[in-house]
């Protein structure tokens, strides 16, 4: 019979660790240590690193008896995350886009449009 619950070392260690990728995530944000895509590359990476974090040491999926279901079961996390992420960008691009000014409009089409 496999183990089903973690000790209360690992629950420590998760902890710990989610605590320093989310105040890493914080610092890359609110020191300017990044900008632009290495910016966003470095927060999508810490992301996808607490993801594994939270499944390993919360749900116990290394754990499981069969791998096979815990590497499904972190794609579809993966593909969760990313389509949030993709989502939330697109979003927000387009409320930028119908939140402008009509002058800002004009030049924004004109630049990037081709019109």
């Amino acid at each position: 019979m496999q183990k089903t619950q973690g000790t209360y070392a690992s629950y420590i260690a998760g902890f710990a660790l989610s605590i320093i990728l989310t105040l890493g995530a914080y610092a890359l944000v609110a020191r300017h240590w990044h900008v632009g895509a290495t910016l966003t590359f470095a927060i999508i990476a810490l992301a996808v690193i607490q993801l594994w974090v939270q499944m390993r040491f919360f749900l116990h999926l290394s754990s499981e008896a069969k791998p096979y279901w815990r590497s499904v079961a972190f794609l579809f996390a993966l593909v969760v995350v990313g389509i949030l992420v993709l989502g939330s960008l697109w979003i927000m691009s387009n409320l930028n886009y119908h939140t402008m000014s009509p002058s800002d409009t004009t030049n924004y089409m004109l630049k990037n449009e081709g019109l």
